[in-house]
């Protein structure tokens, strides 16, 4: 069973830095992709994220957030990175690590970030 814990939000003034953490439990960590979406109030879940599996270092990202954000990954940690950059207040959501394993998708349970104008 994947579980995945994340952990790393907060409350934020515009223009500052967050990085969030999902630590992996429960399969070899290193053989899967990574990634992390976002969901504000009243909005439906989103892409934000995402990395590929170690050997190919391979990063996608929402255009929202090219060139503000940064996933990484920690295979010795079992761990998956978001560094946040010049956050916006309309980055405030709650943020999930996310795998896909066999065709079953696995979620953390949400870490708030928050940013004040």
């Amino acid at each position: 069973q994947v579980q995945l814990v994340e952990s790393g939000g907060g409350l934020v003034q515009a223009g500052g830095s967050l990085r969030l953490s999902c630590a992996a439990s429960g399969r070899t960590f290193s053989n899967y992709a990574m990634g992390w979406f976002r969901q504000a109030p009243g909005k439906e879940r989103e892409f934000v994220a995402a990395i590929r599996r170690s050997g190919g270092t391979t990063y996608s990202y929402a255009d929202s957030v090219k060139g503000r954000f940064t996933i990484s990954r920690d295979n010795a940690q079992n761990t998956v990175y978001l560094q946040m950059n010049g956050l916006k207040p309309e980055d405030t959501a709650v943020y999930y690590c996310h795998t896909n394993e066999g065709g079953t998708d696995y979620w953390g349970q949400g870490t708030q970030v928050t940013v004040s104008s």
